[in-house]
Parts: C-alpha cells; sequence; structure tokens
C-alpha cells in the first residue's frame, strides 16, 4: 500500500523566562547524567558479566531511580525515557558501522557542550484526534505547554503542518528551539515530463544536463576572514574565563550563520529543482570518504550530502522521482558516442573526445552521462557504453 503522508520537521524560537531557563539547563544536565550512567551500566555489565543491557531493562529502572534521587521527579517521564533510546540508537548504528566494515566509533560520554536538546516523543492523542500536554499551543497561538517547565513564550513565524509527533526542545548558540516532527500529507505536482542530470562540483555549486551553471556561493569562504579573527581571540583568552567563553560564542554565532546561508541556498536550489523536473538524476557520491583530500574545506563548505537529503525529501512530497548514479567514469565518456577515455578530459572544464571530437564543457558533459545512466533500465550495468540522450 502506498504511502500518502511524509515527515516534515518545523522550528520555533522560544523565548523562556529566566526561571524557565534554569528549568530547561537542569533538564539538560539530569537527562545528560542519566545517558551518561546508562552508558556506563552498560559498559560494566558487559565486562563483569558478559551481559547486555537494553534500554528497554533501563527503563525499568526509573521508578526506583526516582525514589533514590528525587531530583528526577523534575522531569516529565518521556524525557527520562529518551536518553535510553538514544542510546540505543547509538549502539544499534555502531555495531552497523562494525558490521559494514567502517572505523567504529565506540559510544561515548557525552560532555555538557555536546547535549543541547531533550525530547517529547507523544504530542499527540491519536485516539482523540487533538494535542496532548507537551507541546500544546496556548489558544492565542503565542506560547507552548512545556511540561515540568511552564508555558513558554513561542513565535509561530509559519503554521504547524499536518499531525505533529514529536516535540524537541533544543539549545543552540544561546537561543532555545521547539522543534516539531510532524506527518503531512504529500502534495503532488502537476507533471511537466522533464528529467535532468545534475552534476556537482566545488567551481560551480551544480551542472545540470540542460546547461543551466548554479553558483556556488562559497558561504565558509567569505566568513572565513571574520572566523579567523575570532578564533584568534579565542586562543588568547584565558580558558575558562568568562571572556573566553563570551569570544567562543561567537565564533559559534558566526558559524550558525553560515549554516543557516548554506541550509537557505539548499532549500532554494532543490524547490527549483523539484518544481521543473519530474525525475533528477545525480552523482551518488560517498562524501565522507571525498572529505579527507586536499579538497577537505571546499567539499565541507558546498555541502552535497545536505542537499542531496533535503532534494530527496522535497521530491517525495511532490511525488517527484530522485536517482542517485554510479559517479564511475561519467567524466570520461563522451555523452555523444559513448567513447570513454581518461585523456578526452583535457582539463577541469574542457572535454573534447578522442574518438568523435566532441567538444563540450566538462561538467556539463558528464550531467548528461548522468541524465543517460539515470534513465537506463536497472539491469544495464553502468560500464556498458553509454548512448545518446536526446
Amino acid at each position: 500500500m502506498e504511502n500518502n503522508t511524509t515527515i516534515k520537521t518545523h522550528k520555533y524560537r522560544l523565548y523562556p523566562t529566566k526561571p524557565q531557563e534554569a528549568a530547561m539547563f537542569e533538564t539538560l544536565r539530569l537527562t545528560r547524567q542519566l545517558y551518561n550512567a546508562a552508558l556506563e551500566q552498560r559498559i560494566s555489565a558487559y565486562k563483569k558479566q558478559g551481559k547486555t543491557v537494553t534500554g528497554y531493562d533501563q527503563q525499568k529502572e526509573l521508578t526506583a531511580l526516582k525514589e533514590a534521587c528525587p531530583e528526577f521527579e523534575a522531569v516529565y517521564s518521556h524525557v527520562l525515557q529518551e536518553p535510553f533510546e538514544r542510546l540505543d540508537k547509538t549502539y544499534r548504528s555502531f555495531f552497523a558501522r562494525v558490521k559494514r566494515g567502517e572505523k567504529a566509533g565506540f559510544p561515548r560520554f557525552k560532555p555538557a557542550q555536546r547535549w543541547n536538546s531533550f525530547k517529547f516523543k507523544e504530542v499527540w492523542d491519536k485516539k482523540k484526534g487533538r494535542w496532548l500536554t507537551p507541546g500544546r499551543p496556548t489558544d492565542d497561538g503565542k506560547r507552548i505547554n512545556i511540561p515540568k517547565i511552564g508555558s513558554v513564550k513561542c513565535k509561530f513565524h509559519r503554521p504547524l503542518e499536518g499531525t505533529p509527533k514529536t516535540l524537541q526542545i533544543l539549545h543552540e548558540c544561546g537561543e532555545w528551539y521547539a522543534v516539531y516532527t510532524c506527518e503531512v500529507p504529500k502534495n503532488p505536482l502537476t507533471p511537466t515530463g522533464s528529467s535532468v542530470g545534475v552534476d556537482v562540483g566545488t567551481t560551480w555549486f551544480a551542472i545540470t544536463s540542460d546547461g543551466e551553471f548554479v553558483e556556488n556561493p562559497r558561504h565558509l569562504k567569505t566568513g572565513l576572514r571574520k572566523l579567523r579573527v575570532q578564533q584568534r581571540t579565542v586562543a588568547r583568552r584565558k580558558k575558562g574565563s568568562n571572556r573566553r567563553k563570551k569570544a567562543v560564542k561567537l565564533v559559534a554565532k558566526n558559524h550558525q550563520k553560515i549554516r543557516r546561508q548554506r541550509l537557505d541556498f539548499h532549500h532554494k536550489t532543490a524547490r527549483r529543482l523539484v518544481n521543473e523536473h519530474d525525475v533528477i538524476a545525480h552523482e551518488d557520491l560517498k562524501v565522507s570518504n571525498m572529505v579527507k583530500s586536499n579538497l577537505a574545506r571546499s567539499i565541507s563548505d558546498v555541502g552535497w550530502s545536505q542537499f542531496f537529503d533535503i532534494l530527496s525529501l522535497k521530491a517525495e512530497s511532490a511525488a517527484r522521482k530522485v536517482i542517485r548514479v554510479n559517479p564511475m567514469y561519467t567524466s570520461q565518456t563522451c555523452h555523444q558516442c559513448g567513447h570513454r577515455s581518461k585523456e578526452s578530459r583535457l582539463s577541469q572544464s574542457r572535454f573534447k573526445c578522442v574518438n568523435c571530437g566532441h567538444e563540450d564543457n566538462a561538467d556539463l558533459n558528464a550531467a548528461r552521462n548522468i541524465l543517460q545512466a539515470g534513465a537506463r533500465p536497472s539491469g544495464v550495468n553502468d560500464s556498458e557504453v553509454m548512448h545518446v540522450v536526446a
């Protein structure tokens, strides 16, 4: 049965009072403490007894924990359960990496700097079709109810869509946010009859098979001079001092601005592609491996992984199709005659086929090959000769 809904997040700025903010920080402290204690319990149980402790086993101990440590009574029950679920997810990811033969990275204890959110895993009553207490907006639409914390002022800059599922309270660069995860119905767009191949790079952000060159805004490079000055200031400040903390906050704010600029650019570019094309084929890049090269900063700045994720989500919601194509040989193959030779790639931007003499921009030629590979039946091998796409 086809699923006619998709998941969408809505992020709103919160403006807590000082007592409310103190309660939020205390919730962060206690949930982080719970996560670290749960991790320590699992490690000790395995070392001493060879026993595996699950998140469900640890959740059953919460009642006894509240009796022994009354401070945990100040935290909503679902919020206390979430650190165990988060730890379960971390363990699953660890074992999946081990199975794939990748660098595993065993789960680590969380310092305060790496624990900036707590979560309400249920905010909607499905049977009665109404809000539960966590995250429920007030009648005037200017506040939300956060159990054990109070009614917190919230800026709803856009309406919530669909059915809310979860609520995450996030602390980011000195600011608080409410992040709702909602189940929304898909909104299929009118078919355009158009298909496009997309080649991404660092000189140009994207080159499409129909000849469009999307400029790379280079947000990190633009803000690098200011970042360098701020980071030198941090280095000169005494560790633990208030002046250093203020300098660190300025660096974090600047990084936040760069992230937001990049995210906005990715959303707008993906939206335009989804609106204009029914089928979008792009390279299936292993970005985590590519950032180990001498182009690491440029690759991180362009943010391909985030862009591809956003593109897939928007396409799913609009009933469009996104195809990931193996990028192997797309830059060495002539899209006119199908001949493959590395000598045809004369430079970063020039392509001249040694077989038929066809000349083209190298990235544009690659984008057309990507479209061609995306249109090929799934049973055909990528290494086979490519044919012309009209």
